[in-house]
């Protein structure tokens, strides 16, 4: 296994990914010869909709990665995002089913490798290692359930103010987040000119300002209270069922 810098991993050379932190020594042992250790692009393609799933990807410190499902008018919509409190590929299907959407390094940064079929023979030996697997793909159904009724029922405005709490959430909880107008509409699935008057709105209330190729937040209590309570609801369900995962000041 190649030296990780401070930006991935932490003192016991654990990646900075909080899913695999949560393991056990013995659970992650079985799994830590075979992790390789990687850095990802902004807008890499991890997999296409119909590709073999055959290697689980940790996005680790500010790295992310998000799900999009093709529409027929030839846009994506961004469903999900999965920062260092989860992981991509082959977690509910166990692997090696074609791919059902496609799934894109939305933050660029350190990513950890894992063959699906290391991790399946891992999880034969170890019933706790196959137990936090399981606990996480019930965190992660519970994220895309959130997220189809979020889109069903809350303001542009809502979930504009949301998903930039969600992104900076998991950038180590830095003010500045890398999005930008076209990434912010992609999330949203609408035109790149209506999110860019949302963000003069809030630009207007002092909430947010812009930098080239992101977003300052000058007022994360105020962009809170715009936010629709989706973050919360997610973040309470992975309390309940994997605490301290994922991402928070406190963690």
């Amino acid at each position: 296994m190649p030296a990780l810098n401070r930006s991935t991993a932490d003192a016991d050379d654990r990646p900075f990914n909080n899913l695999l932190r949560r393991l056990n020594p013995s659970d992650f042992a079985l799994i830590a010869p075979h992790l390789t250790h990687e850095e990802a692009a902004a807008n890499e393609l991890l997999y296409n909709p119909g590709d073999d799933v055959g290697t689980v990807h940790f996005p680790c410190g500010p790295s992310l990665a998000t799900f999009m499902v093709a529409n027929e008018d030839g846009r994506d919509l961004e469903t999900i995002l999965v920062g260092r409190e989860g992981a991509v590929g082959g977690i509910v299907s166990e692997g090696y089913l074609p791919a059902y959407t496609r799934i894109v390094v939305k933050f660029g940064g350190p990513f950890v490798r894992l063959s699906v079929g290391k991790l399946e023979a891992a999880k034969l030996k170890s019933n706790t290692l196959r137990n936090v697997f399981a606990r996480y793909a019930d965190c992660m159904l519970a994220q895309i359930f959130q997220s189809t009724a979020c889109n069903a029922i809350h303001s542009i405005e809502q979930r504009t103010a949301k998903w930039i709490i969600s992104a900076m959430e998991r950038t180590d909880g830095d003010n500045v987040v890398p999005l930008t107008h076209e990434q912010l509409s992609t999330l949203l699935g609408v035109g790149r000119s209506y999110a860019s008057r949302v963000i003069q709105v809030f630009k207007a209330e002092g909430v947010l300002d812009t930098r080239r190729g992101s977003i300052l937040v000058r007022n994360p209590d105020a962009l809170r209270l715009r936010a629709c309570r989706c973050n919360e609801s997610v973040k309470n369900h992975f309390e309940e069922v994997l605490r301290g995962v994922y991402p928070s000041e406190e963690t």
